[in-house]
């Protein structure tokens, strides 16, 4: 209950100190490229229940009709990220639409992150029951570890083969014990953590 008061007034914060900041984003997005602001994709959220996660549009539009092909995976400088959305995911800026999905109780803002249906189905199922135990948040441990997880699968030779086998397991791990460890304090300590490196990435 304490969890879910917090995400609400801190999302609900949120939104409405950061509409100018939001707003930009939305209008530089626009003027990018055609197409929506938001992109929009089916995720596994808490005890299984899909819902679509709010992003803000980061690749050419045409380039991410698809969700059931290997375009799942951004991997390096991927020819589909537009001008601002190079940006965008750089700063992770294009994650803050996600306050949305945080503030209507989809997601908090701390928890494992929400996979696509085809990944979660690869999940050992005891670790399955107990990562959708919780709601997906925003940020979590694996989030942290695996920022650079684009860069990553590019150095790979299969990237698919790289995040299923490698990847994806030790993300699971990481998610598993954040259920098992977590609190308040906790997460609070992952949102300082997830800000200051947020801080860091931005450009100068």
């Amino acid at each position: 209950m304490v969890k879910r008061l917090f995400d609400v007034l801190a999302s609900g914060l949120g939104l409405l100190l950061l509409a100018p900041c939001l707003l930009a984003i939305a209008i530089a997005i626009k003027l990018d490229s055609p197409g929506p602001v938001f992109f929009r994709q089916v995720r596994v959220g808490r005890h299984g229940v899909t819902f679509r996660i709010h992003k803000f549009r980061t690749m050419v539009h045409r380039e991410i009709a698809s969700e059931t092909t290997t375009a799942l995976l951004t991997v390096g400088a991927d020819p589909r990220i537009t001008r601002v959305g190079a940006l965008l995911r750089r700063t992770k800026l294009d994650e803050l639409a996600q306050l949305i999905d945080v503030f209507v109780g989809r997601m908090s803002l701390v928890g494992p992150r929400p996979e696509v249906p085809r990944y979660v189905a690869l999940y050992p199922k005891p670790l399955r029951d107990k990562v959708l135990s919780v709601r997906p948040g925003i940020t979590d441990p694996a989030s942290l570890a695996f920022r650079d997880e684009s860069a990553l699968l590019a150095r790979a030779a299969d990237p698919e083969r790289e995040y299923v086998e490698v990847v994806l397991p030790a993300k699971l791990q990481l998610s598993a014990r954040y259920v098992d460890e977590a609190s308040f304090a906790g997460d609070w300590q992952l949102i300082v953590a997830t800000l200051r490196t947020l801080w860091n990435s931005t450009p100068t």
